[in-house]
């Protein structure tokens, strides 16, 4: 049987209940708890502000992205291939600080995965796809070592999503069965696969709808965060 993807509110109407209680959580990070730190919208805008031939850099990130993303390009390396392949009027570490500064928390996430840790005891697992230094600035900056357990992350792991290879490390990372774990992303494909390897999943839209999604998966919610 093939399961499509639900969106939050889809689950929250009829959940696919897990064959174990819940006792691991697998998250995206961006669209998930912190803005998609270098998305097609960011760079129009990075291509205005430093006076760039969008449609040329668009070319060259769209052939060298997903080798950052797999840990086989470093930052500056990526960057000589999309952005410093020609003289520029600024300098690399301007272009590398605007790229950082794009990055921003969605804070009612954030407390609602803590707290929904420290009152369901669970392990929280985040399974994305970016490149390592963007990755390390976002751990660091909002400080999602102190409530995530582990980083499955393209770049770590050299596997990207919708590779199912990057769901069954997760697996083996967090010790946990499929039916054990509740998914959350943004990306109908990634949740289609998670779905399909047994993972129940919630597509995550707005916090009011996931947060009443979880609930429906038999998890103790903490009150609203106002």
């Amino acid at each position: 049987m093939v399961v499509s993807p639900v969106s939050a509110s889809e689950s929250a109407a009829q959940p696919v209940k897990p064959n174990h209680p819940i006792t691991t959580l697998f998250l995206d990070l961006g669209g998930v708890l912190l803005t998609n730190g270098w998305g097609s919208s960011v760079r129009k805008q990075a291509a205005v502000q430093f006076g760039m031939d969008f449609d040329a850099m668009e070319e060259r990130h769209r052939l060298s992205f997903n080798t950052y993303e797999d840990g086989k390009l470093t930052l500056d390396q990526y960057m000589d291939q999309v952005i410093f392949y020609e003289p520029r009027s600024f300098p690399r570490d301007a272009f590398r600080n605007f790229m950082y500064a794009q990055s921003q928390p969605f804070p009612q996430m954030i407390d609602l995965v803590q707290q929904l840790k420290a009152l369901n005891r669970l392990k929280v697992v985040v399974v994305s796809n970016e490149g390592r230094e963007l990755t390390a600035y976002r751990v660091r900056e909002f400080g999602l070592s102190g409530f995530i357990d582990a980083f499955i992350v393209s770049c770590f792991v050299h596997y990207r999503k919708p590779d199912r290879d990057i769901y069954a490390l997760a697996l083996d990372v967090a010790q946990a069965a499929p039916g054990q774990v509740l998914y959350i992303d943004d990306r109908p494909l990634f949740i289609e696969i998670a779905q399909g390897m047994g993972i129940a999943s919630i597509r995550h839209t707005t916090y009011e709808t996931t947060r009443k999604a979880i609930g429906d998966y038999g998890l103790t919610l903490p009150p609203v965060m106002p």
